[in-house]
């Protein structure tokens, strides 16, 4: 069964795209803890993250790498932190979000609401970076 991750790739779901390659796709979380919260996910569809192939895995942390830039580069912050969670969707994913704080990554807290409009701004601002 498709996850919707499998989904947006497939292009059968849309999404705010921020960067793509043949291997991964990094888009914008549309229920952000803050702005600019990146997903970064691998095309082939692995539900965890350490079942990757070594090799994949550290193809999908350079191109994590490539996003962070343009995020750090539109959304000034101290770091931009990365997580893991893997609970919520099926799908192997990374989290990249801009921070200032450790609490900055509290899932637990309240997600932010955007409209379409913001997103798609974030989305072009983080592409053109």
């Amino acid at each position: 069964m498709a996850t919707i991750f499998s989904k947006i790739i497939s292009g059968e779901i849309p999404c705010y795209k921020v960067a793509e390659n043949e291997d991964f796709l990094a888009f914008l979380d549309i229920q952000p803890l803050r702005k600019g919260h990146v997903l970064v996910i691998p095309k082939l569809e692995i539900d965890y993250i350490f079942d990757m192939e070594d090799d994949q895995l550290g193809k999908m942390m350079a191109f994590s790498k490539t996003v962070a830039h343009k995020i750090k580069a539109v959304f000034p912050c101290r770091k931009v932190g990365v997580t893991v969670i893997g609970l919520e969707v099926p799908h192997a994913h990374i989290h990249l979000i801009p921070i200032n704080g450790i609490q900055d990554m509290n899932f637990a807290q309240d997600k932010m609401v955007l409209s379409s409009a913001e997103l798609d701004e974030i989305s072009k601002a983080l592409q053109q970076a």
